[in-house]
């Protein structure tokens, strides 16, 4: 232990340790890691560089539990275009957008319930989702698909059927961005959003899906780094004792774990600082500190904790109130420990009796397909969202499609691939593909193409000038091309064909592809 923490009582170190949620480097447990859940870490983050088979992914998972029987293992795995277990590949699942554009509570259930039971094959037991922000607005840069919608009721109603579901299966749910990250044009990853509505409005539409969330028994809720000066005019929500404690707690009458979304995004790592902004959060109301997305390592987990046991130390953090912090955590972990000893003879065989990555929990009798394990449950969703209008009809020869690729945001993440061309090109073999970013002039995608027909693949869009008109000018030119939408469908229609997928994840583009050749 450092000097800090020396003379500290062995309880105050412990308590410390278990409210944060840390991540690392590498597909196995370092040394460090396993020593401090020995210490008492109670919580550990797993991201896309941490996962690269379910074998490795169950093995991983079983070393903290050979440490630690009731250590939660949390994921940031939305599926849709936010994916960790399929990071490599794209998610077997649609995401929330594409759901709520099926508007069937039942599917979405089912959805999350499989997505539930491949985590829980792998050991994961806490999923840092759904995201319960009602998207106001469409030039949101980090949102957009990964809400449900822009109506509150039908956010409301498809967060509490994803939040059933996950927790059906002994995940935990993780509602977030509270109190709603829908209504910003700024990433909070990169700097600090700020909402500017009154608090009727507030009511009416951001803390819907998430009062139905807590209605529902969602068992943690992820707090935005947003500022909302209706609420608190100077803090963001994260570290506001007024939005925590007053509106959350008190307000809301919610009593589950809350945590933070990642402590080194910009809006409060370059604001406050990690440390301090972690002291904040805990006195604010917060429970956990999830951190390691971008800080991995064994001297980010040893700063808070030092910095966690200095403020009650001098008075700005309530012993109390870490205790009771440390405590939630351990009950949640303790539901979680307990889910899987009942269903420990009724939940799939071990990974290692498994294929693929997208195949993790699949009886060997359902295995193939590359969907949701165990059914197509995933595809199917993903065919139910397809919007097609136009005259145009399916593709009759080879292709060329056409990628015009915006840049992803950090939450997305730029390694996970999108589109249709492989799965058109195996459907209909000649199809070709072309990746064009914002200085591509149409002309080239003109030369590509040759006499191909061309299959434009677009990204919101209605978000990006040069997009819009590149499509302008292949248009022009080209008046056959097909259209195909993978983020909001917010501009018009266009193409002789137009098909709105309302996310990229691997399944909609498969969909997208089955249309496109006539399948």
């Amino acid at each position: 232990m450092t000097t800090l923490v020396r003379g500290a009582s062995p309880t105050l170190v412990r308590d410390a340790l278990t409210v944060l949620q840390p991540g690392f480097t590498g597909t196995t447990p370092p040394d460090w890691l396993l020593r401090r859940i020995g210490e008492g870490l109670s919580s550990v983050g797993l991201f896309g560089r941490n996962i690269v088979s379910p074998d490795q992914l169950a093995a991983l998972t079983a070393r903290l539990r050979a440490e630690r029987d009731d250590v939660l293992v949390a994921i940031d795995e939305e599926g849709g275009d936010v994916t960790r277990l399929e990071v490599r590949s794209g998610s077997s699942f649609p995401g929330n957008l594409a759901l709520g554009t099926v508007d069937d509570t039942g599917l979405t259930r089912a959805v999350a319930a499989e997505l539930g039971r491949r985590l829980a094959a792998c050991g994961v037991d806490f999923n840092w989702a759904p995201s319960a922000d009602v998207n106001s607005d469409p030039a949101n840069p980090v949102i957009g698909v990964r809400s449900f919608g822009a109506d509150p009721h039908l956010a409301a109603r498809h967060t509490v059927a994803y939040v059933e579901g996950l927790q059906s299966v002994g995940v935990v749910a993780c509602t977030k961005h509270f109190p709603g990250h829908g209504d910003t044009n700024v990433d909070s990853h990169l700097a600090m959003p700020r909402i500017d509505v009154d608090l009727a409005t507030l009511h009416a539409r951001e803390l819907v899906p998430f009062r139905a969330a807590i209605a529902a028994g969602s068992k943690s809720v992820m707090s935005a780094h947003i500022l909302l000066p209706a609420l608190d005019p100077d803090r963001p929500a994260t570290l506001s004792p007024q939005i925590l404690t007053g509106l959350l707690r008190r307000e809301l009458g919610y009593e589950g774990l809350i945590v933070t979304d990642g402590m080194e995004m910009q809006a409060i790592a370059s604001t406050y600082g990690i440390e301090r902004g972690s002291v904040l959060a805990l006195a604010a109301g917060a429970d956990a500190i999830c951190v390691g997305g971008g800080l991995a390592d064994e001297e980010t987990v040893l700063r808070l904790r030092d910095a966690l046991v200095d403020a009650v130390r001098t008075g700005e953090l309530p012993e109390e109130r870490l205790a009771d912090a440390a405590a939630r955590v351990r009950a949640l972990a303790s539901w979680t420990q307990a889910h899987r000893a009942r269903g420990a003879e009724t939940e799939p065989g071990p990974a290692s009796e498994v294929g693929p990555a997208s195949e993790v929990g699949v009886p060997p009798a359902k295995r193939g397909g590359g969907t949701a394990p165990g059914t197509d449950i995933g595809l199917v969703a993903a065919r139910r969202a397809l919007r097609v209008t136009g005259a145009g009809g399916p593709l009759t020869a080879p292709a060329h499609v056409a990628a015009f690729t915006p840049a992803t945001n950090i939450a997305v993440g730029d390694e996970t691939p999108w589109g249709v061309g492989p799965e058109l090109a195996r459907l209909m073999p000649g199809t070709t593909t072309g990746t064009y970013a914002a200085d591509t002039a149409a002309d080239r995608v003109l030369r590509d193409a040759g006499e191909r027909r061309i299959v434009a693949v677009v990204r919101d869009v209605h978000r990006h000038p040069w997009m819009a008109g590149a499509l302008d000018a292949l248009l022009a030119v080209r008046p056959d091309t097909v259209v195909v939408e993978m983020g909001v469908n917010q501009a018009p229609a266009r193409g002789a064909l137009h098909i709105a997928t309302h996310g990229a994840a691997r399944v909609c583009g498969t969909a997208a592809a089955e249309v496109l050749a006539g399948a």
